[in-house]
């Protein structure tokens, strides 16, 4: 879908699948408009007619069809109740898909930017106004439009001078709403930003809740909740003094206008130029579209919520992710005929230099390494010195400013980036874990993997007899974020991932520094393993486990300083050395 439309274009076109829906919600919010309307006419002509001629029969025979119409109308509001807001909710599930399925197209960069409480108030909050608004406005501003108009034509036949009076009066009341209107949707999506804002310290602060307590900063914490709470309490509050002035003008002119019927009315009986029954007639026809003015009213708030969620929505998927594929992207591991055929390992960067979109000097600057397939490349040096945001590189989470990285001669940019990500493994210092079993947690490494599978994934990473010893072994539960789990368990979990997804290319970025030497020289075990026969890539900053790696390459401002084995970079007496040193003690 093209999102560069206008909203009104965007907000129609999630119609379209469920325009069946949509049609039968109107239809029968159409007929029971009629009933409305043909009802004061009906007892007009009761009263008129059928009692003065002393027509009982007939005037009995007519009530019990009003009430099988009236019959009719509420098995058409359960109608429109039940099956209009089911089409706002499979409106709302095609947004939400939409959504969520865009920012997972989005670079690390967005997500750097925006916190995860406010996008979570986008895919919640935003889109139920916005489903509201697809579902009552059309059908109240509908409602009221053949309510009111049906009824001001009716109201002509019976009375022109009346009906006169209303017409002037309406175009007032629907002056004070337009006037108001800017300034609704101006608090309303101020009311949308503050709430964003007030889900990202709640977020914030019930995942950060064990740092805050481990430093007493409870009170801290608080003060910053406390203060996105107060601002959102005012913009609420400037909201609803917006609808409450609104609301008011309109109270007043509903309320004014069966005064008005009366007291012209009366005049106009007095004058003989018309009667009580006209008079009866009309009263029932202003209570008639009094409930679609209020509709009115409501679809005005309903309209300004909506529209500031569609705006945020529209925001969001207009923006465009900076690393796409090409239209003609080769799909790494597969042939022409899209067989598998094997994959290499072999990495070529060729004079790479990057720099994040903040700052202003490069990260990495002209670096060139070839990696051999199957090699194990150990990449160190000083904190901030490019070595995370090379390897970052690789699977494109960004892309280079100048140079090349190339897979088995074909630059990455030419690659399909699922399949460049689905051929590289990943092991982190910060392991993320899903809220759910063990077992699915090391199935997220292939998720079409068998149990059996799973378990042998499990014995590899070495950590299958510690999940046997739980209560409920491979179904235990994990915890938010692998809470329930030590470090050490964590890691291997994520270990057991990369031997369920078993890529050709293996990056492990400082995924044991964390941990204490005990549990570091097990998982190490684990790595040697998971290192066999793949092109790896290790950072580390314990140098005394990356010693038998084929090759040491340190990094520093962003450029390679050194490069050879352990032993020939001791000897040069280098920088490599004095770290290494250091590190010993």
């Amino acid at each position: 879908m093209d999102f560069n439309t206008s909203r009104l274009t965007i907000f129609l076109r999630y119609f379209k699948p469920h325009i069946g829906l949509f049609i039968l919600d109107l239809s029968c919010a159409l007929v029971a408009s009629l009933i409305d309307i043909a009802f004061p006419l009906i007892a007009r002509h009761s009263m008129y007619h059928m009692l003065p001629d002393q027509e009982y029969a007939v005037f009995f025979h007519v009530m019990i069809i009003v009430a099988v119409a009236f019959l009719l109308r509420a098995s058409l509001n359960y109608i429109i109740t039940y099956w209009g807001h089911m089409f706002g909710v499979r409106v709302e599930a095609d947004l939400r898909d939409d959504l969520f399925s865009h920012m997972q197209t989005l670079d690390f960069g967005f997500f750097n930017k925006n916190r995860t409480g406010q996008l979570l108030s986008r895919i919640t909050g935003d889109l139920f106004e916005i489903t509201e608004m697809a579902h009552h406005g059309p059908e109240d501003l509908f409602i009221a439009l053949v309510t009111i108009i049906g009824a001001i034509i009716v109201m002509f036949t019976v009375q022109w001078k009346l009906a006169l009076l209303i017409l002037i009066i309406l175009p007032i009341a629907i002056f004070i709403v337009m006037l108001n209107r800017r300034r609704m949707i101006r608090t309303s999506r101020k009311v949308k930003e503050r709430l964003a804002e007030i889900n990202g310290e709640i977020e914030s602060g019930i995942s950060g809740v064990r740092t805050s307590k481990a430093f007493a900063n409870e009170e801290t914490d608080y003060a910053k909740f406390a203060k996105a709470n107060e601002q959102f309490k005012t913009s609420k509050c400037d909201n609803y003094k917006a609808f409450g002035l609104f609301n008011s003008s309109l109270e007043f002119f509903l309320c004014i206008m069966p005064v008005l019927i009366l007291a012209v009315g009366g005049w106009l009986i007095m004058r003989d130029e018309m009667n009580y029954v006209d008079l009866i007639t009309f009263y029932l026809y202003i209570s008639t579209f009094i409930t679609p003015i209020r509709k009115l009213a409501t679809f005005m708030e309903t309209f300004m919520n909506g529209w500031a969620g569609l705006t945020r929505f529209v925001d969001i998927m207009r923006q465009e992710p900076e690393i796409r594929d090409k239209p003609d992207a080769v799909r790494l591991g597969e042939d022409e005929s899209g067989r598998p055929v094997p994959v290499k390992g072999d990495i070529e960067i060729d004079q790479v230099s990057f720099a994040y979109d903040n700052e202003d000097m490069d990260v990495i600057r002209n670096v060139s390494l070839n990696i051999r397939p199957g090699e194990t490349v150990a990449i160190v040096g000083p904190s901030g010195g490019g070595k995370t945001t090379l390897c970052q590189l690789i699977p494109r989470f960004f892309d280079v400013d100048e140079g090349a990285i190339r897979i088995d001669g074909t630059d990455i940019r030419d690659i399909n980036l699922q399949t460049l990500r689905k051929h590289i493994g990943i092991v982190q210092q910060d392991v993320f874990l899903f809220a759910d079993t063990i077992a699915e947690n090391i199935r997220y490494g292939r998720p079409d993997a068998t149990d059996e599978e799973v378990r042998e994934a499990a014995q590899k990473a070495e950590i299958y007899e510690d999940i046997m010893a739980m209560p409920q072994q491979f179904d235990s539960y994990a915890g938010e974020r692998g809470v329930l789990l030590s470090g050490g368990q964590k890691q291997r979990v994520s270990i057991a991932r990369i031997f369920l997804k078993n890529p050709p290319i293996l990056i492990l970025d400082e995924a044991t520094s964390a941990l204490d030497t005990i549990t570091e020289s097990r998982i190490q075990g684990a790595f040697d393993k998971l290192a066999v026969g793949r092109t790896t890539i290790i950072i580390a900053h314990r140098l005394s486990t990356i010693r038998s790696a084929d090759r040491i390459v340190l990094i520093d401002e962003g450029e390679i300083k050194e490069e050879g084995t352990h032993e020939a970079l001791m000897q040069a007496d280098g920088k490599y050395a004095e770290l290494y040193r250091y590190s010993e003690g």
